[in-house]
């Protein structure tokens, strides 16, 4: 890994992604504040390997001058109002020649920029910090929804613990097969100032995301249908990311995975599947598609003492886009006394649509 300049693309790889989640308080008139969850995942897919180097850093869709390309880009962004009980979610999809859209990764002079016309992640007013210990800021601006439900973010990202490398040392496995994995480290948690406007009206907001990266050419094994993944911010400090990576027979399939990241930002400790369960414990069926997903769950991780309900803000934060998963804001408790442990994040994929969800979101390459 070379951290920050693995901030930026890596287009010798079929399909890679740079993706955030998080739980915001937006400020009201009245001085109090409401919740909203907001994600945007900036998806790059290679039509054919490579593309441009520029001195040496790698970027795709700088050149202004031309059409063609080798790569693809493609986003999505929800927004989740937990008191409105409204979830709203909007995709793009752009080449990546033109300007149009594009990823730069940081260099003298130019600093890191993945964007999708004028939704972007780029580098921050505080720089992306040095070495693999560095803590970077980032810029982050994108909208979900039209008319009276659009909702915009113009977020300032700031680091507060290293990158974690996930998997062995940042290669995740995902099957069996050689090239069923993907390289994939974490910001597990970064403090979000900025604004979000709905109806005209902007609000500052404060609160915690998270960020992936990952990329790879061939990921999930062939008997693996979709995921379950949780990234869940503790009141303590404690950030804890784990997936269940589904069989067709609705079982774990045994590489699934996950980590704890310690509230003083030491190294994170890495979790087998044994190490963990995970349990649903309620279920919503969509209207828009008939899909199933529990929306509640019990996990529970031993070795950390917890015992936690995962329940979503909102059951209905299903995204209905070109590949169709679940995508939404948690609220996380103790699971016997009902007392609040923190927030976090939710991803299922592969429910009533094995096939198409499971090649084509974050986690598949």
């Amino acid at each position: 890994f070379d951290v920050p300049r693995d901030h930026g693309p890596h287009p010798d790889f079929r399909t890679e992604w740079w993706y955030l989640t998080g739980n915001l308080d937006a400020a009201r008139p009245d001085g109090t504040t409401e919740r909203v969850g907001v994600d945007l995942t900036i998806f790059r897919i290679a039509l054919t390997p490579g593309d441009s180097v520029d001195g040496g850093v790698r970027s795709v869709g700088t050149d202004t001058a031309g059409w063609a390309t080798r790569q693809m880009f493609m986003a999505h962004v929800g927004v989740t109002d937990a008191a409105g009980k409204r979830f709203v979610a909007s995709e793009r999809f752009s080449r990546g020649a033109a300007g149009l859209a594009g990823a730069r990764a940081p260099s003298e002079g130019a600093p890191l920029r993945v964007w999708v016309e004028d939704w972007e992640i780029a580098e921050g007013a505080g720089g992306l910090g040095q070495g693999p210990s560095g803590l970077p800021t980032f810029r982050v601006r994108a909208s979900a929804g039209r008319g009276d439900s659009l909702a915009r973010f113009d977020l300032t990202l700031r680091a507060e613990k290293p990158p974690v490398l996930q998997g062995e040392a940042g290669l995740s496995q995902k099957g069996p097969a050689p090239g069923n994995a993907s390289y994939y480290y974490s910001l597990p948690r970064l403090a979000a100032t900025g604004t979000l406007t709905r109806g005209g009206r902007a609000a500052p907001v404060t609160g915690t995301m998270w960020m992936d990266r990952e990329w790879s050419t061939s990921a999930l094994g062939p008997d693996e249908v979709g995921w379950d993944w949780f990234a869940l911010h503790l009141a303590d400090g404690r950030d804890v990311m784990l997936y269940r990576l589904r069989r067709r027979d609705g079982t774990a399939a045994p590489l699934s995975k996950g980590s704890v990241s310690p509230a003083g930002g030491g190294p994170a400790r890495r979790l087998a599947l044994a190490e963990f369960a995970l349990r649903p414990v309620e279920t919503w069926t969509s209207p828009h598609s008939g899909a199933r997903y529990p929306v509640a769950w019990e996990v529970a991780v031993p070795s950390e003492n917890l015992r936690l309900r995962v329940t979503a803000v909102l059951p209905d934060q299903e995204l209905n886009v070109s590949v169709r998963y679940w995508e939404g804001a948690v609220d996380v408790t103790d699971a016997a006394t009902g007392a609040p442990l923190g927030r976090g994040y939710l991803e299922m994929t592969g429910y009533g649509d094995e096939g198409r969800a499971a090649r084509g979101t974050r986690a598949s390459g």
